[in-house]
């Protein structure tokens, strides 16, 4: 708990509601590269209830459904996504920030993510986890080059490192650069479930309904040719 409470302190996670929120006239933006399946979307998901979820909720979402669509088995939804706040395995994920308590520290709660991406697309929520930087004249200490302003601390910092501005690290991550935009890229992917949870299913069953229209097709063929030398 002590960890969350931690996290819940830094995570500002509030998108500021001043003239330039949501920039589109900042640095590129880039595409996450991953492997769209089960593994890649539970390892966000382990990511986001860790450094993200002490803030951000994602209420469209039911814990039930990391098993029902995910196949993670409920004991390992309890163990590395349920946060200790007497949440329901079938029960919306909610923040373990209290709604009165939030609007007391931040003017207003730290908005849901259950669809950031399709709101912005996972390119630019790729791009904007990867642009914080040390500004100390932000209230939270962080800026970022797509959204100038934001009051939302760089909650991954611990992993990425701390870079300054122009991008020179001023001390170091606890992972190497390739494997925390992996980890960010595990993120997206989590989220871009979260916006559309039927995916997963529909890209599984997609082969089999391709496979049932080729067979019509060559039925269809055969059913024309037969149809056409009555015909002739």
């Amino acid at each position: 708990m002590k960890k969350y409470v931690v996290w819940a302190g830094m995570a500002l996670g509030l998108l500021a509601s001043a003239p330039g929120a949501f920039a589109d006239n900042g640095p590129k933006i880039i595409a996450p590269h991953y492997t769209y399946n089960s593994k890649t979307i539970i390892a966000g998901a382990k990511l986001f209830a860790t450094d993200c979820m002490a803030c951000h909720s994602i209420k469209f979402m039911r814990y039930e459904f990391l098993t029902n669509d995910l196949g993670m088995s409920k004991a390992d939804v309890h163990k590395y996504i349920m946060l200790p706040t007497g949440s329901k395995y079938k029960g919306n994920m909610v923040s373990a920030m209290p709604t009165d308590m939030a609007h007391k520290w931040f003017g207003l709660p730290p908005p849901d993510l259950s669809q950031i991406v399709r709101y912005k697309s996972q390119n630019w929520v790729y791009t904007y986890l990867l642009s914080f930087y040390l500004d100390p004249k932000q209230p939270s200490g962080w800026n970022n080059h797509v959204f100038p302003n934001v009051a939302m601390p760089d909650v991954l910092a611990l992993h990425s490192g701390f870079v300054n501005e122009q991008g020179k690290v001023l001390r170091a991550g606890d992972e190497s650069p390739q494997k925390f935009k992996e980890q960010v890229s595990d993120i997206v992917a989590f989220l871009r479930f979260v916006s559309d949870p039927s995916v997963v299913q529909r890209h599984d069953e997609g082969p089999w309904v391709l496979g049932l229209l080729a067979l019509f097709i060559i039925f269809a063929y055969f059913l024309k040719k037969e149809y056409w030398r009555d015909v002739k």
